[in-house]
């Protein structure tokens, strides 16, 4: 483990501003329905951190532990999650006429996908502030994480999945020991029945963006791709898009780094990939609204973008808007067979979730929207294994 000068911290709602006490057990801001985000004390770590102290540190999401919220290194919890390959995928890229893409392979994190590294931080700290039970509702793979965490821990959780998830998936919650729910209907319906349990048995809801610090394990992904980049960001991020953990997170990251004085002011342009059975985000977008609303009857086989009425939805499109990006959605033809593209050309078995990005990519290229000398990165979010 590392054992970092501890941080301090505050915890403040991005809508309303309000300041929130750290030392405590923390939600939501209810007066504004919204998620509230930590801020820490960036020019006084500025002091004593540079990124070749980081770099010198074991491979892992808790080497950066100066910008993570959880203060006694005794409450790290890992299971190897973090530093995931960045592959230059050129044959991919060349059938569009992209000349730098990129596939940032979060598959190889523990439990298969990149919900590991938003529950490791979101448990590690839940632990830290006194928390013995845990509940979740899920699309899938944010269900295993939180069920491989707290089995690691050595707590019980509960986990609430539509009743269509993937069987891996339930396969995967069931073997770390939580018990396992489901729920007719979509995750807003399996977010009702966690919260129902969460009132009925005290145990503390880790639904998305309800709690401040999942976020903060999805923006190492933006800390990592600095790094790997010698700290030049890259032109465009194409991300698949439920919930927004990592999108969000990777902004935030980006503006951290740059008070810490490791990167410029350059931005990417924030890409939003969704499917077209479920696009709260695209149609707010095109809308040119600040708020979306609820996708009625989502249907899509890529469970982690059948998130009908995402809480961050104002965090996502200021991300969107912020760096001039764009927010699109692809069929499930498309889906499909850009799974089966990527994993010919590549190697690479993705989840539907990430194959849509290089489906939304390829759109974007061919439009012109994403130039041929544009240093571009996809994320795959996990492994097309969990989806057989």
């Amino acid at each position: 483990m590392i054992m970092p000068k501890p941080t301090s911290f505050s915890l403040v709602c991005p809508e309303c501003g309000k300041i929130f006490d750290p030392e405590t057990l923390q939600t939501f801001c209810s007066a504004c329905n919204s998620p509230i985000l930590v801020k820490y004390d960036l020019h006084s770590i500025k002091s004593s951190l540079t990124p070749a102290i980081i770099a010198a540190r074991p491979r892992g999401l808790w080497r950066w532990s100066e910008l993570l919220p959880v203060l006694d290194p005794t409450y790290q919890l890992t299971l190897g999650e973090g530093d995931t390959p960045l592959l230059e995928v050129n044959r991919l890229g060349h059938s569009a006429g992209l000349n730098h893409l990129y596939l940032k392979d979060e598959s190889l994190n523990a439990t298969g996908s990149f919900k590991a590294r938003g529950l490791a931080v979101a448990v590690s700290k839940a632990l830290e502030l006194g928390v013995k039970h845990f509940v979740i509702p899920t699309a899938g793979n944010a269900g295993g994480a939180l069920a491989a965490y707290a089995a690691r821990a050595g707590v019980p959780a509960a986990v609430f999945m539509p009743q269509e998830t993937p069987l891996a998936n339930q396969r995967e919650v069931e073997m770390s020991g939580a018990s396992m729910h489901l729920v007719a209907g979509s995750i807003s319906d399996a977010g009702k029945a966690a919260a129902a349990f969460a009132r009925e048995s005290g145990a503390f809801d880790m639904s998305t963006f309800k709690e401040p610090y999942r976020v903060e394990g999805k923006k190492t992904l933006g800390f990592e791709l600095a790094e790997t980049f010698g700290w030049q960001l890259p032109d465009v991020i194409v991300y698949p898009t439920g919930g927004g953990t990592g999108l969000v997170g990777m902004w935030k990251a980006f503006q951290e780094l740059e008070v810490l004085g490791w990167i410029d002011s350059h931005r990417p342009r924030m890409v939003v990939v969704q499917a077209a059975g479920c696009a709260p985000i695209v149609r707010a977008f095109e809308q040119n609204s600040t708020r979306s609303t609820p996708w009625e009857n989502p249907v899509t086989q890529a469970s982690g973008l059948r998130v009908p009425n995402p809480f961050a939805d104002r965090l996502i499109l200021r991300t969107l808007r912020d760096s001039q990006g764009i927010a699109v959605s692809v069929s499930e033809e498309q889906i499909w067979a850009a799974q089966n593209e990527v994993a010919a050309q590549e190697g690479v078995f993705c989840a539907p979730e990430g194959s849509a990005t290089w489906a939304g990519s390829r759109m974007l290229a061919q439009s012109g929207w994403i130039h041929s000398d544009e240093k571009v990165v996809l994320f795959n979010t996990g492994s097309g294994l969990k989806n057989i």
